[in-house]
């Protein structure tokens, strides 16, 4: 099912989300609902606080063809490349702006998988920038955080406009 994203400032978007303690029915359940989100949007990683579940979930689909998903719990980067790579950001919780944010280039990070079992993946380019983007949604912060003061002002104000 497609699920409304919470829309900015929601102070859901800036709590911390609980960790997942076992994978049940529910958890499947709302990694499937957040699949239909993100491909509804179209994006490429949906977190679930972005749809007001305040768990550690996360689900991020970088590829070609779509129906990739890989569904993770309690995510954690374990590692980062010191190369960087630069992206345009954006999100369906503040629509119509977006930002150039640099990131590692590859993470290695560990998760509970859809089978509960603790997983460690490398994730490289937009699939490392899409994890590092949900990661920093279930810790309560949003990828224009990552700018400096200027330019996070400016773009909020163009988000005010573009809400009209």
């Amino acid at each position: 099912m497609i699920r409304r994203c919470l829309p900015w400032p929601d102070r859901r978007l800036r709590t911390p989300a609980a960790p997942v303690e076992a994978i049940t029915d529910d958890i499947r359940a709302h990694w499937a609902d957040m699949i239909d989100t993100m491909e509804a949007m179209p994006g490429v990683g949906l977190a679930a606080p972005q749809i007001g579940v305040m768990l550690r979930l996360a689900v991020v689909d970088a590829s070609e063809t779509r129906g990739q998903a890989v569904r993770m719990a309690n995510p954690e980067i374990l590692h980062a490349s010191g190369q960087m790579r630069t992206h345009t950001e954006a999100s369906p919780n503040l629509p119509g702006v977006s930002a150039e944010i640099s990131r590692p280039h590859a993470v290695t990070v560990r998760f509970l998988n859809a089978e509960g079992v603790a997983e460690e993946r490398d994730f490289v380019s937009l699939w490392a920038t899409s994890v590092q983007h949900q990661i920093d949604h279930l810790d309560g912060r949003m990828y224009f955080d990552r700018l400096s003061r200027v330019k996070r002002d400016m773009l909020l104000r163009r988000a005010r406009r573009v809400a009209g």
